[in-house]
């Protein structure tokens, strides 16, 4: 299987681009000109370089391809130039799945997000259940719900697409690091003395990266799975990370009042500062919802993995206080 991966150097990306290899496949990456390559170094991948906003440089990555797998996206909870994320997420999505299926790619996965999927009550949320536009609580959510959208046109129009929704996603090698990399990053460091008691849902990144290739050669084209295992609170998950790292676990727990004027402070803070703050308005009323969801259909119809979350913690914490990450600038 000849794939091309976007987004490979990133945190699932480079954890796909492994399971790719592994399974005897063929892989090409797309790389920008100011990707850091580092994630794939020790790997036998073809590079080609090109960016989502050149739709020539796409057409060129996906000859020839048999499936296109896009993760490349920016995913920030602190969006100083809303416009610019949409370019990337929404614009840069249909550039490229246009390529692929004129290219005659017979299978695409698209990764949304489990943003994009709606939660409502004390059920878990399903692939049945859509965010509409005007519901949506953070940039980041709004560019992936018009993303996914503008997906199922092009679905509806015949085009080989599957999609995946993964949950909030922890694990090693996540450099940037994600919202949720830099949360145990923070707690490792001691730089989080207090937190909001948010309901989130949790997976293993090997899991994810597996569940795109098992979405590629099981799925269903013009179906959506939601990539996820465990539904914790917050208060919950840093115990694990407590108990994993030795590290004390924060008593604090702030009030959503409080938790919302610290978010506008940090949203305030980031258009000075260019930097992205601990706490964010887009990130408080993200968590304003509490975010279970069903992995059912991914787990039945892929065989999609359901690895323990406290041992994507633990693997995730060895990464953290690694000579690696150390030599990246890391918490030490």
């Amino acid at each position: 299987m000849r794939s091309l991966v976007t987004g490979g150097t990133g945190f699932i990306g480079a954890h796909l681009v492994q399971v790719l290899l592994e399974q005897g496949g063929e892989v090409r990456v797309l790389q920008r000109a100011t990707s850091d390559t580092s994630a794939l170094s020790a790997l036998s991948v073809e590079w080609v370089q090109g960016d989502l906003a050149d739709p020539l440089s796409l057409r060129q990555a996906v000859n020839g391809m048999d499936v296109v797998f896009h993760l490349a996206a920016d995913y920030r909870l602190a969006v100083p130039r809303p416009r610019r994320m949409h370019q990337t997420n929404v614009d840069g999505t249909v550039q490229l799945l246009r390529a692929a299926t004129e290219a005659g790619v017979s299978r695409i996965v698209f990764t949304s997000s489990a943003v994009a999927v709606k939660c409502s009550g004390d059920e878990p949320a399903t692939e049945d259940d859509f965010v509409d536009p005007s519901e949506c609580r953070s940039t980041y959510q709004l560019t992936k719900v018009l993303a996914e959208q503008a997906v199922w046109e092009m679905i509806q129009d015949g085009a080989p697409i599957t999609i995946v929704n993964p949950s909030t996603v922890i694990g090693p090698r996540d450099r940037r690091p994600s919202p949720a990399g830099r949360l145990i990053v923070d707690f490792l460091r001691g730089r989080l003395p207090a937190f909001l008691d948010a309901v989130m849902n949790w997976v293993y990144v090997e899991d994810v990266a597996r569940g795109h290739w098992l979405a590629a050669t099981k799925g269903r084209i013009g179906e959506r799975y939601i990539l996820a295992n465990e539904t914790l609170s917050l208060g919950q998950f840093l115990k694990i990370l407590a108990d994993v790292s030795g590290r004390p676990l924060p008593r604090v727990r702030i009030p959503y009042a409080v938790a919302y004027v610290a978010g506008m402070f940090g949203t305030a803070w980031t258009r000075v500062s260019k930097r992205e703050p601990q706490a964010t308005l887009d990130g408080v009323r993200m968590a304003a919802t509490p975010m279970r969801y069903d992995s059912g259909k991914a787990r039945r119809e892929l065989g999609m993995p359901q690895t323990p979350i406290r041992i994507g913690v633990e693997k995730a914490v060895q990464w953290y206080q690694s000579d690696e990450f150390a030599s990246q600038g890391g918490f030490r």
